[in-house]
């Protein structure tokens, strides 16, 4: 195809230059110059017309328009398929009309709402208090990036803030969230997907382990087993590696998971810690000894969670989005009702009804052309999702009997196209498919 359109453009410039043969000013002496058209040239002429009527006729967007829309028919007939231009014109709109359950397609709409309501600089907090008897109170921020790795930056700032002598005591607040909050969709599991939110956690609220028999050793190097790491795991981990998300029913066992492990980070800091750590609440008018920012911004911890997926980041942001734009404490309430607001802003909560923000819930519901626009708004921000060689962008969404993709597409005759696609069944391999018949097709 671009040979044939260099061609072409070197056939019309040979027209040129045959046409400037033919003018009076292409004489040197300045008189009329009259060239008798041989055979070749005709041949070149009627070559030249022929390449340009069919360049024409390739680049002509019905015949292609029609072909993508019978090939994304051809693959899923009863598949919701819309793709729209940059300037909002419906290239294909196959059951388009029909509200869909979004999986975690949900999560690019979750963070557009962060960057709406926290902004791309946005870093999340945990604050260290010290007491008179040297008992240190942990206030959780909601971090979802509290891993082992970021403990390990943390570490030495704290201790060069409070110093070495030792800790009498850990006091755990994790107040900054309701203890009897539930996350719909979220079930009383094991499966890391199905971790606890909560305002204080670390490594996402889940043990990472190797099991062999009663001997439980941690399956990362950068994280320190803990006993609270052992006994659950020795309970409900499967025997050799494994990830097991804390337990559901008791907030207070993932509290204070992370209680032991901050303090194994203080003692590879050179701190040390003797006494006992609690769960309480930090004493009023007691101010910061430490303010620990996290290392990445909104922007980065994003991009991980529309790579890795994770619903326990998505709803951790989810739940600031709420408390920053209404006030702390969190709530799922306070974030629904700020997600509406701001939905309603761009017309879009007639089309967009969120249970919560990962996509984790079937009561989530979309419609595709809703989407569609919010994807617009999103694509200062399309960095933020998995790329693939061409320039497409997309998220996935996974879970039984649902299979949905959605993102920027680029195609040969339309540029970058923004695209919707549910399916029903599972069939996961047919939506990348069907993105590549968008992709060539268009």
């Amino acid at each position: 195809m671009e040979a044939d359109d260099v061609h072409a453009r070197s056939c019309v410039k040979s027209r040129r230059e045959l046409q400037a043969v033919r003018t009076p000013a292409s004489c040197p002496n300045g008189h009329d110059a009259k060239v008798e058209p041989t055979a070749k040239m005709g041949q070149v002429g009627v070559a030249m017309w022929s390449r340009l009527l069919i360049l024409a006729l390739l680049v002509l967007p019905g015949p292609a328009l029609a072909g993508a829309k019978e090939r994304v028919a051809a693959l899923a007939p009863s598949g919701l398929v819309l793709v729209l231009d940059a300037e909002g014109n419906e290239l294909i709109a196959q059951n388009a009309d029909e509200p869909f359950v979004p999986a975690s397609v949900a999560k690019i709409v979750t963070a557009w709402l962060a960057m709406e309501v926290l902004g791309a600089d946005h870093r999340f907090k945990t604050r260290f208090y010290l007491d008179d008897n040297r008992v240190l109170y942990v206030r959780g921020g909601g971090d979802p990036f509290l891993i082992s790795e970021e403990l390990a930056l943390l570490a030495p700032q704290l201790v060069a803030a409070i110093g070495k002598e030792p800790i009498t005591g850990i006091v755990l607040d994790a107040g900054y969230y309701p203890s009897d909050l539930r996350i719909p969709g979220i079930e009383a599991t094991g499966e890391a997907y199905d971790a606890l939110n909560t305002a204080l956690a670390v490594n996402f609220n889940t043990i990472h382990a190797v099991r062999r028999g009663k001997t439980v050793r941690s399956a990362e190097k950068q994280t320190p087993i803990t006993p609270l790491a052992i006994s659950q795991f020795r309970a409900r981990g499967p025997n050799g590696r494994g990830r097991i998300s804390l337990a559901q029913e008791d907030p207070a066992v993932s509290v204070q998971y992370a209680g032991e492990l901050i303090a194994a980070f203080i003692e590879r800091a050179g701190g040390s810690v003797t006494g006992e750590i609690s769960t309480g609440s930090v004493p009023e008018g007691l101010e910061p000894s430490y303010v620990h920012e996290q290392s990445r911004d909104l922007s980065e911890i994003l991009t991980q969670l529309l790579l890795g997926s994770n619903n326990y980041i998505a709803n951790q942001v989810f739940l600031e989005i709420g408390a920053h734009r209404l006030g702390g404490p969190v709530s799922l309430e306070k974030s629904l009702q700020a997600a509406h607001e701001v939905l309603a802003l761009h017309r879009l909560d007639g089309d967009i009804y969120l249970e919560e923000g990962s996509g984790i819930s079937r009561g989530n519901q979309f419609t595709a052309r809703g989407l569609a626009t919010l994807l617009d708004e999103f694509a200062p921000h399309a960095e933020l999702l998995r790329g693939r060689r061409g320039g497409t962008k997309y998220k996935t969404g996974t879970f039984s009997g649902v299979r949905t993709l959605a993102g920027y597409a680029k195609t040969f005759r339309h540029g970058q196209v923004r695209f919707v696609i549910s399916l029903r069944g599972n069939t996961g391999k047919l939506r990348y498919r069907l993105l590549r018949a968008i992709e060539a097709g268009l």
